[in-house]
Parts: structure tokens; sequence; C-alpha cells
């Protein structure tokens, strides 16, 4: 047998080539590296299509996260309550701004998403912001986090690096809440060539402070009105999410057949837990995610047959070593706790074939045994 990876980034790439290719040699021919006409231009396409007022290019996810935050004005003293059951990024970012990340647990449901019901208990008069995660490719419920926010005069920031081109009651994900950030990692569905990412909101107030914290706290040139930072998405990153845009919806559409079809091969598997999209979504399947009893057993006997699965994520954000500061000791999170122990990412990406995911579903079902 074959082996199949995670993700397959060969695929994609042969279906951009000749354009990305096209497009660097323009660039190359300005040499306008950085901000070039191509981030403009990408900036204003992502923002139409995910349904907001303003994309804001930057370096990558994490500078999003943080760029968000400090244009709302979060900082020393503040709260940020995000989910125990996400990427470290997250919570690093909230670190960054020199505010507190404050940690809820995540939905029981098959989602695995923010409990909404915690986030809003949690709520304080420190509390700045609520970060809901829009995970595996699906968005969580931001409506619900709204009013808490507005009660105590707060924000909610989307981190929306796994949706692009999720929607909630026909909302695009990152364009359901004051602010989003975003991740253009390789791996996303509408991914880069490298590190990339933006901000987005309909804010034109926050897009300008978004732009000038990206670019060293300036508007023009040595003028320096706030503190910023250096991250700013260079010119050829541009000209491949533009590439790559222009396709995403279809891509996305053959996420959701890939997952459709998982669904129904592993329907017979009574030790997978499958995951579920909530009402009023429309998933775009970044990770197909199951859980599975002995888990890493399981992953091992997969990656021997050739099957590339993975984990996300091994561990919670309270049991990573990095934020052992924050003062949760094991069993503070219990659903997240323990789906870290079970979660189990299936190979997935638009170019999967069906032929490729029987033998998934098999490999799967021989390690079940």
């Amino acid at each position: 047998m074959t082996s199949i990876p995670l993700v397959d980034l060969r695929a994609q790439h042969a279906a951009v080539a000749s354009e990305v290719a096209a497009g660097w040699e323009q660039v190359l021919a300005q040499t306008g590296f950085i901000d070039g006409p191509q981030v403009a231009a990408f900036e204003s396409e992502y923002a139409a299509f995910i349904g907001t007022r303003h994309c804001v290019g930057v370096a990558n996810g994490t500078d999003a996260i943080e760029i968000a935050l400090r244009a709302l004005g979060v900082g020393a003293g503040d709260e940020c309550i995000l989910p125990a059951n996400t990427f470290i990024a997250t919570a690093e970012a909230v670190c960054r701004t020199g505010a507190t990340p404050v940690l809820v647990d995540c939905a029981d449901d098959g989602t695995y998403l923010i409990d909404t019901a915690a986030a809003e208990a949690a709520v304080t008069a420190r509390t700045r912001v609520i970060i809901p995660v829009h995970l595996y490719g699906q968005a969580a419920p931001v409506e619900r986090l709204l009013p808490a926010a507005g009660r105590i005069e707060g924000w909610v920031v989307e981190d929306a690096a796994q949706s692009q081109g999720a929607r909630r009651y026909g909302k695009g994900a990152g364009a359901l809440a004051h602010a989003a950030a975003t991740s253009f990692y390789p791996g996303k569905n509408l991914g880069a060539y490298g590190d990339a990412g933006a901000v987005l909101t309909g804010s034109g107030d926050l897009a300008a402070r978004m732009r000038a914290i990206r670019n060293h706290g300036s508007v023009r040139k040595y003028e320096h009105e706030i503190m910023g930072i250096n991250s700013r998405l260079d010119t050829l990153q541009a000209v491949v999410l533009s590439a790559k845009l222009r396709r995403l919806a279809g891509w996305n559409e053959a996420r959701r057949a890939a997952a459709e079809r998982y669904h129904t091969l592993l329907s017979g598997l009574d030790e997978v837990v499958r995951p579920q999209t909530l009402d009023g979504n429309e998933h775009v399947w970044h990770l197909y995610v199951v859980r599975v009893p002995d888990r890493d057993r399981v992953l091992k006997e997969l990656q021997a047959a050739g099957i590339g699965a993975g984990i996300h994520y091994p561990a919670p954000i309270h049991l990573t070593p990095a934020f052992a500061g924050l003062g949760y000791g094991e069993g503070a999170f219990p659903v997240a706790e323990r789906v870290a122990r079970e979660l189990l990412s299936l190979p997935l990406f638009a170019e999967i074939t069906a032929g490729q995911q029987e033998q998934v579903a098999l490999a799967l079902s021989s390690a079940l045994q």
C-alpha cells in the first residue's frame, strides 16, 4: 500500500504553480518585496471573501492575534478568556501584550469548541477580551459571547486560523465579532509558502491602528505615534494567497465531500467518536478529528501502516510546561484533558481520493482490533 500524508501540499501547489510563477516574476521585476501592490490587492480580495470591510496582512497568525489585541488597547493588568483546547499561539499572543490568559473548558459535544457558559462565568472586571477559537474548520458560537463582552464593555476577537471559508448562520468566520485573526501557515485551507497571517475588522479606526502596529507604529515613514512591531505580509506571499483564494471555495467543497465520505466509512466502527457540526455552521474541515481509545498505540499502528495521522493537540494549554505558571492543575478542565488523550487527526486535503480514504478507514479498523 502507498503512504498517505496528513496534508498533501504538492498536489495543491500543482494547481497554482504557473500562476504563482508568473506573479513572482512580476514582483521580481518590480522589486516591490515589501508592501507591493499585490498585498493591497490580496487584502481587498480576502476581506470581500470573508464579508468584512478590512483585512490587514501581517507576518503570521500569532502576530495577528497580538495585533488585534493591541489595537483594542489590551495590556498589562487585563485578562483575556480563551479555551484550554487550542494551539499554544492563542495564549502566547495574549501574554505578549502583557495581559493574562484565563482558560475555560471546551464543550463535550463532538465539536470541542469553547464552552460558552464557562466563558461567560469566567468574566470579571478585569476581562477585556474573549477569544473564541474556530477549531478544525468550523466557527465557534460567537453570538453567545457578544452579550457577555458587552456587559463589561469588552470585546470578542475570533481566532480564525483554522476556518478560512467557514460560515455561521450565513456569515463568514472572521466577520462574526469586533475583530479576528487568522493564519496562512502552509497547511491551512488557505496557506502561503511560508509564514503569513491577517487581522480582520469592520471598523476603519481599528484597521488603521492595526496597520500602524504591524509597521513599527508608523503610518508614514519615520513618524511613530504608537509602539508597534515589525509584522508585514510580504509581496511574494500575497501572490500565492491570491492565487489560492481563487480556488478556495472549490477546495473547501472537496473537503466537505471527503468529510462526508469519512462519516460513512467510519460509521460501523463503534469505538470511533466522529466529529460533529454545530447547528448553523458551514464546516470547511481543516482537520477531520476523531476520538479513539488507546490513541497513542492506534497512532503508532497507523503510522506504521503508512497513514500520516496526527494529533491536534496532545496537551491542553494549562498542562503545557510553558504555561504552568498560570496555576491551573490537572483536572481543572476535564473535557479538554480527556479529549487531548483521545483525539486523532486523519489525513484530509482537497485532493484526497476515495481509495485513499478507504485505506485510512481499513487501517484504523485494523488498529482498533
